[in-house]
């Protein structure tokens, strides 16, 4: 039997925080997996309890500095590799239409709620994705991190106008509210 090592990432888009990715092979089928963006929160986290004991897994982070210095993409095909180093297959499928560049990956979209081990990778990563932003919402109290996980909210936006970027904020990503108007 193929041994199939899914892939996804949680984390690309928010405007702080790191970039998560996650790639599992599960050893015996998890119920009720799916795109971890349709799960509640409550059964994300029931669901990476039980992926854990029943998958080989590797989670993969990169800082908000890293993302700045090295690029996105960089840090994605960074950390493809990683996973494929780490987690021994007969495929790897990430969830998305990139393998960017990464030979003997196959991609699919929306894999994330149609291939069980996908479908595990995304919860892992959205899971681990969240509780790290958790914890930086207390270090970093005053940008309400909790309310958004780091995404560009109207709030969160405010938040970086009041007290000006962290040092876990991605400077890199342009925000058009921030941007000075030249008119």
């Amino acid at each position: 039997m193929s041994i199939l090592c899914g892939i996804d990432e949680a984390g690309r888009g928010p405007l702080a925080g790191d970039l998560v990715m996650a790639g599992c092979i599960l050893r015996e089928a998890v119920e009720g997996l799916n795109d971890s963006k349709k799960l509640s929160e409550k059964r994300r986290e029931a669901l990476y309890e039980l992926i854990i004991p029943h998958a080989e897994y590797h989670i993969v982070k990169f800082s908000a500095s890293a993302i700045d210095e090295k690029g996105i993409s960089h840090c994605l095909t960074q950390g493809l590799k990683e996973i494929m180093q780490n987690l021994k297959a007969d495929e790897y499928l990430f969830d998305g239409n990139s393998n960017y560049g990464v030979k003997g990956l196959q991609t699919m979209i929306k894999a994330d709620g149609k291939v069980a081990e996908v479908s595990a990778a995304s919860i892992l990563a959205k899971v681990t994705h969240d509780k790290d932003i958790l914890e930086l919402a207390k270090e970093y109290p005053q940008y309400q991190f909790e309310k958004h996980k780091g995404y560009g909210t109207k709030l969160h936006i405010e938040m970086i106008q009041k007290y000006g970027y962290s040092p876990v904020h991605r400077r890199s990503y342009k925000i058009k509210a921030l941007e000075p108007r030249l008119f």
